[in-house]
């Protein structure tokens, strides 16, 4: 074999005993093998980032729950760590800056009394009571009822767990059905006999027209209303 065969020889222990060819071939195999055991693709990548987001979203709504809160926590200039008043204790929760009641209420004080439907403002199965008025939580920004009286359907109760005369009344009546909309029902009836305690049928259709029922049961929350105005 002359010279020139041998020139294609690398050292030995490599690619001793292969043609030139062969060897030349095999050389860019062998760089791409190590770069992709070596590095992350563009799709790696771009999976990281949106699960290291998840995260971060998240740990926002429920982080709270889980860990104990700064002494002060500001985002935008917004005060985060905010004292409630909600069925008559004050209550320190922490509460992101666009944040509705609707969630403050459920997901970060437990009272899942107040139910989310449209969450548009249109349905009324998240009323409560702010400063004794009626109100779609779900479009009330938390940090602007600070220092207001804040009542839901679990701020109703007797000092023994008894019921309020307005959830006797539709229990009598039998005016829940499926029983979504009847939390914000039951908010809206009190809410109109602590300002009008004798109210016609129709004033009581006006006043209790903010809440919709999906299961058009509207006569029997009308008939519940109505005793409880006759009974209080």
């Amino acid at each position: 074999m002359s010279d020139s065969d041998l020139s294609g020889f690398g050292p030995a222990g490599t690619t001793r005993g292969l043609p030139t060819a062969m060897a030349a071939a095999q050389a860019p195999e062998i760089i791409l093998a190590d770069a992709r055991s070596t590095s992350w693709s563009r799709r790696d990548f771009i999976k990281g980032i949106v699960a290291s987001g998840a995260t971060v979203a998240g740990l926002s709504y429920f982080g709270a729950g889980c860990t104990t809160p700064l002494p002060a926590q500001t985002a935008g200039g917004v005060e985060r760590l905010i004292s409630l008043d909600v069925n008559g204790q004050t209550r320190r929760v922490d509460v992101l800056p666009g944040e509705t009641l609707a969630m403050t209420l459920r997901y970060k004080l437990g009272l899942t009394g107040t139910k989310l439907g449209c969450d548009r403002a249109e349905c009324g199965a998240c009323t409560v009571l702010i400063g004794g008025v009626t109100h779609y939580s779900c479009s009330t920004l938390t940090h602007r009822v600070r220092g207001r009286e804040i009542t839901t359907v679990e701020g109703l109760a007797g000092p023994n767990g008894e019921l309020h005369p307005v959830q006797q009344a539709f229990v009598a009546e039998l005016s829940p059905q499926c029983g979504f909309c009847t939390p914000g029902q039951v908010m809206a009836a009190v809410a109109l006999l602590d300002r009008n305690p004798n109210p016609t049928r129709e004033e009581a259709r006006v006043a209790m027209s903010g809440n919709l029922c999906r299961c058009g049961a509207y006569h029997n929350y009308l008939d519940g209303v109505m005793r409880a105005a006759r009974e209080a």
